[in-house]
């Protein structure tokens, strides 16, 4: 049974940090046509989460867990825009670096981790029941 369990850990962690990374490409999209408050400042900046290996202490499986989020370093969009209030001295807004298709993408993709994970659970949980029912005759 600690295979099994570990497996469980091990899909449970996955499962957690797709969650977390729909999270974050969510709050890109909500945030994809904030401006700066000031003219001339900084938009919202696209958020990118970070994975890390992780040793799970109960099973003493390896799973994945989400460290944080950082930040996108790629330019800003930039539209010329003279009456925004945003609008730096020559007239220009600084836009998020929020791409809408990128962000479909990647939720998109952790939706198929996610699923994936599911499926590895339902799998584990499967191999356990088979197990016992085998063991019960």
């Amino acid at each position: 049974m600690g295979d099994l369990n570990a497996s469980l850990a091990a899909s449970s962690s996955g499962l957690r940090a797709q969650t977390n990374r729909m999270r974050i490409a969510a709050e890109n999209v909500a945030n994809a046509s904030s401006t700066a408050d000031t003219p001339g400042g900084d938009p919202y900046r696209r958020r990118v989460p970070v994975f890390e290996e992780a040793l799970l202490k109960e099973s003493g499986a390896r799973g994945v867990r989400v460290v944080g989020a950082r930040d996108d370093p790629s330019d800003f969009r930039v539209e010329l825009n003279p009456g925004h209030p945003a609008a730096d001295a020559q007239g220009y807004v600084k836009l998020p670096n929020v791409d809408g298709l990128v962000e479909v993408f990647d939720m998109r993709e952790a939706s198929r981790a996610y699923e994936a994970n599911l499926n590895m659970i339902e799998a584990a949980r499967n191999m356990g029941a088979r197990a016992l029912e085998l063991l019960r005759r």
